[in-house]
């Protein structure tokens, strides 16, 4: 039987979720995580759609995480086909938090070549957390094809999960290197130097390709290591 103590905690959560100020956001986030209420997943997910703040966004999921995964999932999983971009953008964000590899058939294999650059950064990283192995060389041929798009921002996260991919992914990355496009070539470059050199980061990994795609693989020599050298 509920309690008038409950209902009375159960409607300052929602309230809070809806409220102007995200401190407020944030502590009826960590409430409704703190304790689950099968009541609470619907207006998290919703709140998860439309929340403009990062650090709040991430209560959302992490109170989302607390709940039965036989309710949360297929309720996270049908913001997928939401057409706001930010709902699909979390709701892949919380499928990779909850872990579930059961739900990688139920996300549309389009949110992996998704215009919005933010929602396809989402769905590589979350990819590469759920697909079946069996599935991983696929996979990277759709990876793969999405070489040289966006800004850096963008090709940094495109180039981790290539990476993060593991094996399946070197043959059709080492392939696209010789790609006719300058920035699908000079980014599949890229993203095997950080492969073979992690500690070297991507913007040295980036200028190395430049000099790879502008003179060739045997140009001149330049220094190693991202520091190069001095005067």
């Amino acid at each position: 039987m509920t309690t008038p103590k409950a209902e009375t905690t159960t409607s300052r959560v929602l309230a809070g979720l809806r409220h102007d100020d995200s401190s407020v956001r944030l502590r009826a986030a960590l409430a409704a995580g703190s304790d689950p209420d099968p009541g609470f997943v619907e207006p998290l997910v919703e709140r998860c759609g439309v929340e403009s703040v990062f650090h709040v966004r991430d209560m959302l999921t992490w109170a989302l995480t607390r709940h039965p995964e036989t309710v949360t999932v297929p309720r996270v999983v049908a913001e997928l086909r939401s057409p706001n971009a930010r709902a699909r953008s979390q709701a892949l964000h919380t499928l990779s938090k909850i872990g579930d590899r059961s739900v990688w058939p139920a996300i549309p294999r389009s949110l992996l070549t998704e215009p919005d650059d933010e929602v396809a950064r989402t769905a590589w990283r979350t990819a590469v957390l759920l697909a079946p192995e069996g599935e991983a060389a696929e996979l990277a041929e759709v990876l793969v094809s999405q070489l040289g798009r966006g800004g850096r921002e963008t090709q940094v996260s495109l180039s981790r999960a290539l990476i993060e991919l593991g094996e399946p992914a070197v043959p059709p990355v080492r392939m696209a290197a010789d790609h006719e496009d300058p920035r699908v070539r000079g980014h599949a470059l890229a993203t095997e130097q950080l492969r073979r050199d992690p500690d070297a980061g991507f913007a040295y990994a980036v200028e190395e390709a430049k000099r790879v795609v502008s003179l060739g693989p045997d140009g001149p020599d330049v220094p190693d290591g991202p520091g190069g050298a001095e005067g």
